[in-house]
């Protein structure tokens, strides 16, 4: 065993002469130790969210979503989209059509957005699984339904199963109509009765959006065969990342294929950039730790001067002391970080099995009662790897301008 590293590591375990140095070490470590768990923590929560936000929208976006890079919509027939039909990665693909409509039962109205979807867009996505009141159901041969959004039926005061059908209203795409002369004109109108009511818990879809089929919606919306989007639902053992990359090499740059994450950039992107400042704020948080360690490592010399005489009357030279008090701000340093990552994860999946920490005391008012946390590998090493760093760099300062050894002496120039 290296002969530094070895008195450095009896030094770390062994008893001070005086006990304040003992409580300044051990404050050293837990410094290290705290700040440590707490950006394991902290990075695991935001994880959490950031997973949360991508389930949710599952429940209605698409595992790919194809949209023209120009216009709204575009011809699903040609011979470049029966070749994506042909992929064997797909399962499913379905046609859908949006666009802004104006919604009205009554007396009550609200500006919406339809989206007309093919007969197995319950296929597509677990439509039973955001279903709050009624069924899916968007023909029955004769009459055309309609799936609202909660906030939707909630604004219009309606549920499923009303006897009398909700007015939809479109402005007609021909420049031929004079909106002054005759206002009305100027609308198509459909109707179509209400079969369910769907709740995702995201006021994006929840108070914006209602399901129907995608022939009312062109027929309000005055479209032949065009569709704003084409909705993919892979096989089990396919890669999302290779067939989106696979039909993108298709549609050439006429269009864009999304996933999940892209398709609600701005959310996870918001969830992102919190992550990562709010893991430089904790950065600065283990530099103050690590100045803890600088003072236990300065106050640990002070105590040990009669052991350096002793190297020295042995013939130790200057440069294997110092890397022995080196190595021993480098042991509390790691020894802190590796309680800490310990700490940090028992405590993240005791959040995520009993969830300790609540979100609030009204569970209806939130999507979850709990704070959520997922623990990712790449983020305890990240963590890992910036505690010792900045350690390393605050012991390197240390020994190198703050304390000098050979006249021993601590000048606190850079802590």
């Amino acid at each position: 065993m290296n002969f530094s590293f070895y008195i450095a590591k009896r030094y770390l375990f062994s008893k001070k002469s005086h006990n304040v140095i003992n409580i300044i070490s051990l404050i050293a470590v837990c410094s290290i130790m705290i700040a440590t768990s707490a950006a394991v923590c902290t990075l695991s929560v935001f994880n959490g969210f950031q997973r949360l936000i991508f389930n949710t929208f599952g429940l209605f976006d698409p595992e790919l979503k194809i949209i023209p890079a120009k216009g709204k919509v575009f011809d699903p027939t040609t011979d470049v989209f029966l070749r994506i039909r042909k992929l064997p990665e797909i399962a499913i693909i379905s046609e859908t059509l949006e666009d802004n409509v104006l919604i009205k039962y009554q007396e009550r109205q609200v500006p919406i957005i339809i989206k007309g979807v093919s007969n197995n867009f319950n296929k597509l996505i677990s439509i039973d699984n955001i279903l709050f009141d009624g069924k899916f159901q968007l023909i029955d041969g004769i009459h055309s339904f309609a799936i609202l959004g909660i906030g939707v039926a909630e604004t219009l005061g309606v549920n499923a199963g009303f006897i009398f059908p909700l007015s939809f209203y479109a402005l007609k795409r021909s420049n031929e109509v004079n909106y002054f002369s005759n206002a009305t004109a100027a609308f198509n109108q459909q109707y179509a009765y209400i079969s369910g009511v769907f709740m995702i818990n995201q006021t994006e879809y929840d108070d914006n959006y209602a399901i129907v089929p995608i022939n009312f919606a062109r027929q309000l919306l005055d479209y032949q065969t065009e569709i704003s989007a084409l909705e993919i639902k892979l096989k089990n053992d396919a890669n999302v990342l290779s067939v989106k990359k696979k039909i993108q090499n298709i549609l050439q740059r006429d269009y864009f294929v999304k996933d999940r994450c892209e398709q609600q950039l701005t959310a996870f992107n918001m969830i992102y950039i919190e992550k990562w400042v709010t893991f430089l704020v904790l950065c600065f948080i283990v530099l103050i730790a690590a100045f803890n360690l600088s003072s236990s490592l300065a106050m640990f010399i002070v105590d040990k001067q009669k052991d350096i005489d002793t190297f020295r009357f042995l013939g130790a030279e200057d440069k294997l002391i110092t890397r022995i008090f080196f190595l021993e701000g480098w042991l509390i340093a790691v020894f802190g970080c590796f309680i800490g990552i310990f700490l940090g994860v028992f405590v993240c999946l005791g959040q995520q099995y009993f969830g300790w920490l609540q979100l609030g005391n009204d569970s209806s008012a939130f999507v979850i009662n709990a704070y959520p946390v997922r623990i990712k590998i790449v983020d305890l090493v990240l963590v890992f790897f910036t505690v010792l760093i900045i350690s390393f760099l605050s012991i390197l300062c240390s020994i190198k301008y703050g304390i000098n050894i050979k006249e021993r002496k601590v000048n606190f120039i850079c802590p």
